[in-house]
């Protein structure tokens, strides 16, 4: 089952260190089969307006996940990310194909 890696970044600050870790992130993510599925926007404002920039990176699993977040490559990144911008981030697991709405109550 899919496993995703969520950002919800705030505030982004474009400078020298978010573009080296913007340089640096694809690499780290292909042992892990990881792939950007969102990057931000354009936004098409349904109901509110946005307030931050979402980024969804899928992985196979939540192993695959994991091990990327965790891994010396990644980790040796991170603080180029953290001191340029402000947020969440989390992973979290997909659902499978036939999911439904009213499964969260059983």
């Amino acid at each position: 089952m899919p496993a995703y890696a969520v950002a919800i970044l705030s505030e982004t600050h474009l400078n020298n260190e978010i573009r080296a870790y913007l340089e640096r992130i694809d690499s780290t993510l292909q042992p892990y089969a990881g792939q950007f599925i969102i990057h931000g926007g354009p936004y098409i404002s349904l109901e509110g307006e946005p307030t931050a920039d979402l980024i969804v990176i899928q992985f196979p699993d939540m192993e695959h996940a994991s091990r990327w977040y965790d891994s010396p490559a990644y980790q040796a990144i991170k603080p180029l990310r953290t001191a340029s911008s402000d947020g969440i981030v989390f992973l979290v697991r997909g659902v499978p194909t036939d999911h439904r709405a009213m499964d969260i109550l059983a």
